[in-house]
């Protein structure tokens, strides 16, 4: 037989293109349109329903950026039309290709009962099935005119991304507002020709299968009659129904899909307008699940559902009923789908706490699965934070993104930092978007890593990033390929389910251990500094809100503040989503973050205070609180007292013009440049700083990735470095301890006060900077004499170690790497810690010297600012503060300590005398990082605690009152089945905990 198989194939194309698809809709007339455009910020529903609309016609201009249209569209059914299906088609101006990222709408009936959304893939609306003729049409379309940040010439800086520079000029032209007769017969034919000309494209060319199915497509489209399509389409399916009934080899590859639209909960829009991306896509679910009794849909970030139930209680009548019949199934149990990298202890605790609540108390439903299909990696303390919110499965896609190494699972179980393991699956299908098409089933059946021991894989299917979620095309070609030869079987089926079938097949899977890096985005620990320091900021004062509130309110009467610490802590972990916290949404997004994060730490404040003064009592005395989980000053972690003081520090000058600082534990040499050139541990006679070597460097690096601009940082930025050596001042500080520093460059200023206090063996570095440079990237350097193989950055209720070499890829790919507020290096018997304030991004890398001694040179460097345009143009312009310290001897716990230390000032209040902590620990390796009431109310004491130095630990905890009883608990505070009570003795409590283990007791009050 010749080869006509090209021949063929190229047929098919032409003629679904340009003859089926136009057949779907084989009449058409005309809606009557009109127009009213909301001034300023959206307005409630039944205003933009009321309001007085003026005429437009198709091919007019509309919507200004960020701007809200609301289209009346009226018209009346032709009577010629009676016994079929009508369907509206309402297109804004959409482009196909651009489904979540430009104009969207969602469709009212005049009594303001909201029908579908509208998107660039779903722009129909069922008017009647069928119809009698004659009805009369009326709908409201609220439009919103959301500019293209993204577009074709992707990361080209833009002006829109901020309402505030947007301009007024229209975005989109009107382009289709019809009535139009549906004809389903072809509607099935397009996807039945989609489905096997996706398959057969995908099958070997030597395949008999591909070549049935050419056959078959053949004799269809020879019995199409392209004058007359919609008249043989139904002739044309018959001569396909054989191939379509062949079934899959029993060794397919299965899938299980699941509906889904991953939205962004701010990104390229702010977070106003996912409030009603996600209303629209809800609608849209909820329809489909009507029409469609096989399909299932998944809802991840609690905070989407609250946001549903607060701003569009009719959406939220309809997701309550479709969850209740199991079929619209809420996941995850995270408050939003937040990075995880980045996010302190309790934050990342809390992220489970909010968003398993919200969903138990709403539906009584448990989420065992953590759903984080886009975040931007994974850190290592994450499993037992997941298995102690009562969660045991993990599902993330975004590792495949990866640019450098090839993970080697998509089905394995993840161990943290404690030994916890997770069960975790990596969708082979490669995209939480998923549109069913062949060439991405397929692909996930190559793709599957445990061929031979697993065949389940999970298909996210449904347009996201902006949302739109699944259409009904994605649920027709799922139904073709539910038993087809030649293809992986689908089927629709909630995560549950999955991980139940996954997990039964495959219950030895093999073992990750550590953090699960993504070797791109590594920017996102950088851009953006104002909202890293916002959260930071929030997550200690809020710790500090918690345990002075906690305290006051045992020993005062004080009123604990449940409901507003419930509201901020929900705001902090909104801002913790997976583009707002790592700085790579629009300038809109993160000028709001700003001024959110202010009006938080102030009601903060006022929180502390208040709790303060109720424990401090009348008086004049100063009383200094410590909020730390160490002893400072004599005064006891979580108490407050009087002060001891500790010793002096003396200044002198060097000869270059220098200074150096001594306080008898440290002395630090600073040079004319302002560079440290040595930091020597008295005690230990031992130098931090490499021979010929200076730290305090700040080092300037040209910064402009191949893409990604705000996400990326690629390793050829160091192939050119600017060492900015050059001093406008070195002087003397306002007080004897420290050294003033004063530095410009290009357009920038920098201003470094170091200072080495008291007592203390520590070089506390502030740094301002006047930052206005474009395309640049600012670090940080401190080159130290310590020859070591790996490092400690801490993480969620620990640290993690990563290698100094780079011998194989997966270590070189680590060229950027997150750090709570600590990393720390060590030899035997002697270590450097270098803490921060609110830095995350930083690199570690190690030279041998080839002269004088040969000995190795560590260089850590904090990474302070960067520079990108896309998609904020003006990213990190403007002052910023940063502090960090540098300590000289220190051990794991040291660096524990310095790095509580330096996020929890003192604070002083005027007061009666000492305020006894509410609960004690005497082991320091057992780090204490929430004293709080129980959330529902009881007035139960948690506290949760954790080991810190990376070895077992036994511990008292005493509590400041009296005890009835004490319960070990999830994160939930619920007591943990099977787990033994820890030994009570009074108000005393006896735990051992294994290295990094977390624990929550629950004490209930006598």
């Amino acid at each position: 037989m010749h080869d006509d198989r090209s021949l063929v194939e190229a047929r098919l194309k032409r003629v679904l293109e340009e003859r089926v698809r136009p057949a779907v809709y084989p009449e058409s007339v005309p809606l009557e349109v009109a127009v009213w455009h909301a001034p300023g910020e959206p307005v409630p529903v039944e205003e933009g329903i009321a309001a007085e609309p003026e005429p437009i016609t198709v091919g007019a201009r509309w919507g200004g950026p960020w701007g809200t249209s609301w289209f009346r569209v009226t018209g009346t059914v032709p009577e010629a039309w009676a016994g079929r299906t009508v369907e509206a088609l309402l297109d804004l101006g959409f482009d196909e290709n651009m489904p979540g990222f430009q104009c969207e709408g969602l469709v009212y009936r005049p009594d303001g009962t909201p029908v579908k959304g509208l998107n660039p893939r779903n722009q129909w609306v069922r008017i009647g099935a069928p119809v009698e003729g004659g009805e009369e049409v009326r709908l409201h379309v609220e439009a919103a005119s959301n500019p293209v940040i993204l577009d074709y010439h992707p990361f080209l800086p833009t002006r829109l991304g901020d309402k505030d520079t947007a301009g007024s000029e229209p975005q989109y032209t009107l382009t289709r507002m019809d009535l139009a007769v549906f004809d389903e017969t072809v509607w099935q034919l397009v996807i039945d020709l989609e489905v096997l000309g996706e398959l057969m494209a995908e099958l070997p060319v030597d395949s008999a299968r591909r070549w049935e199915i050419l056959r078959a497509v053949e004799r269809a489209l020879d019995a199409v009659d392209l004058q007359d399509v919609n008249g043989t389409a139904d002739e044309a399916r018959s001569r396909l129904r054989g191939v379509l009934s062949e079934q899959a080899a029993p060794s397919a590859h299965r899938v299980s899909a699941v509906g889904h639209a991953h939205i962004d909960s701010a990104w390229l829009w702010p977070l106003r307008e996912t409030v009603r991306k996600v209303a629209r896509t809800a609608s849209n679910m909820t329809a489909l699940l009507d029409d469609e009794p096989e399909f299932v849909f998944a809802m991840s970030q609690a905070q989407q559902w609250a946001w549903v139930k607060e701003h569009r209680p009719e959406v939220w009548a309809r997701v309550k009923k479709a969850v209740a019949d199991g079929r619209f199934v809420p996941t995850g149990g995270m408050w939003v789908e937040s990075d995880t990298n980045m996010p302190g202890s309790e934050a990342m605790a809390r992220q489970f706490v909010h968003g398993k609540r919200f969903f138990l108390d709403e539906f009584g439903i448990e989420n065992e699965e953590a759903w984080l299909p886009d975040t931007f990696g994974f850190a290592a303390g994450l499993p037992q934070i997941i298995k102690a919110a009562g969660s045991k499965w993990l599902l993330t896609q975004k590792i495949s993104w990866s640019q450098t190494n090839k993970f080697p699972h998509h089905t394995f179980r993840w161990e943290g930092i404690d030994g916890t393991r997770i069960f975790t699956h990596f969708p082979p299908v490669d995209t939480y978007n998923c549109s069913m098409k062949g060439s991405e089933i397929a692909h996930a059946a190559r793709n599957f890593k445990d061929k031979g021991v697993a065949r389940h894989s999970l298909a996210p299917t449904g347009w996201g990033d902006g949302g739109g979620g699944t259409t009904r095309e994605m649920v027709a070609k799922a139904s073709c390929l539910r038993d087809l030869e030649g293809s992986a079987t689908v089927a629709w089926e909630t995560p549950r389910e999955f991980f139940e079938k996954a997990e039964a097949e495959y219950p030895e899977p093999p073992v990750w251990v550590g953090e699960l890096y993504l070797e791109l985005h590594r920017a996102t620990l950088t851009s953006q500094a104002k909202t890293k320091q916002g959260n930071r900021r929030s997550e200690h004062l809020l710790r500090e809100a918690e345990l002075w509130a906690a305290t006051a309110a045992v020993r005062t009467g004080f009123p604990y503040p449940y409901e507003e610490l419930d509201r901020i802590w929900k705001t902090v972990l909104l801002h913790q989503f997976h583009d707002i916290l790592p700085g790579s949404s629009i300038a809109w997004v993160h000028r709001e973050a700003r001024a959110t994060y202010e009006r938080l730490a102030a009601e903060l404040n006022t929180i502390i205070t208040a709790a303060q003064h109720a424990l401090a009592g009348e008086g004049s005395t100063p009383v200094l609180f410590n909020s730390a989980p160490h002893i400072r000053h004599g005064i006891p972690a979580g108490g407050a007292g009087t002060p001891t003081t500790e010793g002096e520090t003396i200044r002198t000058v060097r000869p270059d013009g220098g200074h150096i600082l001594d306080n008898g534990l440290l002395r630090v040499e600073i040079d004319a440049r302002g560079l440290v050139v040595s930091a020597h541990d008295i005690e230990a006679d031992r130098e931090t700083i490499a021979p010929g070597r200076a730290a305090n460097l700040l080092q300037l690096h040209p910064d402009f990735p191949n893409m990604w601009d705000a996400w990326d940082v690629d390793e050829f930025y160091r192939n050119s470095v600017t060492d900015l050596t050059d001093a406008d001042e070195v002087v003397a500080g306002e007080d004897a301890g420290s050294v003033r520093i004063v530095r410009t460059f290009g357009a920038s200023r920098v201003t470094q006060v170091l200072s080495l206090p008291p007592g203390e063996r520590r070089l506390l570095l502030e740094t301002e900077v006047d930052w206005h440079e474009t395309e640049k990237f600012l670090k940080l350097a401190f080159p130290l004499d310590v020859h070591a193989e790996r490092y400690a950055s801490e993480t969620q209720f620990g640290h993690f170690h990563r290698p100094t070499h780079t011998n194989t890829s997966w270590e070189a790919a680590k060229f950027e790497a997150c750090n709570h507020r600590f990393v720390h290096l060590e030899e035997p018997g002697w270590g450097v810690a270098l803490v921060n304030d609110s830095t995350y991004g930083h690199d570690v890398t190690r030279t041998v010297r080839t002269d004088g001694d040969r000995g190795t040179t560590t260089t850590v460097r904090v990474s302070l600012l960067r520079a990108p345009r896309f998609p904020d143009p003006e990213t990190d312009q403007g002052a910023h503060r940063f502090r960090h310290a540098l300590v000289p001897g220190a051990g794991i716990g040291d660096a524990v300590r310095e790095g509580w230390r330096i996020n929890l000032p003192e604070r002083r209040v005027d007061g009666a005398g000492e305020v006894a902590p509410l609960v004690t620990v005497d082991q320091e390796a057992v780090v204490v990082t929430a004293v709080k009431l129980a959330d529902d109310g009881s007035g139960d004491v948690v506290v949760r605690f954790h080991e810190a130095h990376g070895g077992r630990a036994r511990a008292t905890l005493t509590a400041g009152f009296a005890v009835a009883d004490v319960t070990v608990t999830d994160l939930l505070e619920r007591p943990l089945p099977r787990t033994p009570a820890p030994r009570v003795d009074g108000e005393r409590v006896a735990v051992r905990l294994r290295p990094f283990e977390l624990m929550t007791l629950r004490l209930r009050r006598a």
